[in-house]
């Protein structure tokens, strides 16, 4: 049994209340990070082409809790940053990283916002850096809502479609889950291969 069928044992009410959770988790939540997001939304589109959800209703419900989610980690960050600027260097944390930071979402907020939301777990975390970073809040409100509807509507809509296109696809949704797990890790896997790589030639 997936997570997808325990979610749907609780009802239907229940099930949108934990779509929203889990979005809304994934999306700025410290705690978040392991959630899923694609993994919950593609399935969810399969679902709804053959009636047993509205895709109406993911699609508006996930645009709101990844925005929402997006928010509070933008505030979270925002909160934190001043104690970090004002915090002398250790081991851990040095102050010249959070002036980079700062420096880079200055910079590039915009675009790193747009990009992170297909990218799990730095989905998670990116609008908390952008609040530590102090990236402007009228940027990073109109890329947070602008992404999480892209992100959201082009996740389930490919479900959806392929549903539509693909006989009997349902028996094939864990299948489809693990191969969305690993198409979004290996990115993340060789962008670390890589860094690690460029730091050995240093």
């Amino acid at each position: 049994m997936s997570y997808i069928d325990l979610i749907f044992r609780a009802g239907p009410i229940l099930a949108y209340v934990f779509i929203f959770i889990i979005i809304f988790a994934e999306c700025g939540l410290f705690i978040g990070f392991f959630l899923p997001g694609d993994s919950l939304l593609l399935p969810l589109g399969l679902l709804a082409s053959q009636g047993k959800i509205s895709v109406v209703t993911v699609i508006l419900l996930a645009s709101i809790a990844s925005f929402l989610g997006n928010w509070v980690g933008y505030w979270f960050g925002k909160r934190v940053g001043p104690a970090l600027f004002s915090r002398p260097d250790s081991r851990f944390f040095k102050q010249k990283n959070l002036r980079k930071a700062h420096t880079f979402y200055e910079k590039y907020g915009a675009k790193t916002i747009f990009l992170a939301r297909f990218v799990p777990v730095v989905r998670t975390f990116a609008p908390i850096v952008a609040g530590i970073g102090e990236m402007r809040y009228h940027t990073f409100t109109i890329y947070n809502a602008v992404s999480g509807v892209i992100w959201v509507c082009a996740v389930t809509l490919a479900g959806y479609f392929l549903g539509n296109s693909i006989p009997n696809i349902d028996h094939y949704i864990l299948l489809i889950v693990a191969l969305i797990i690993v198409a979004s890790v290996v990115p993340i896997l060789f962008h670390l291969k890589s860094s690690r790589g460029k730091a050995d030639h240093v």
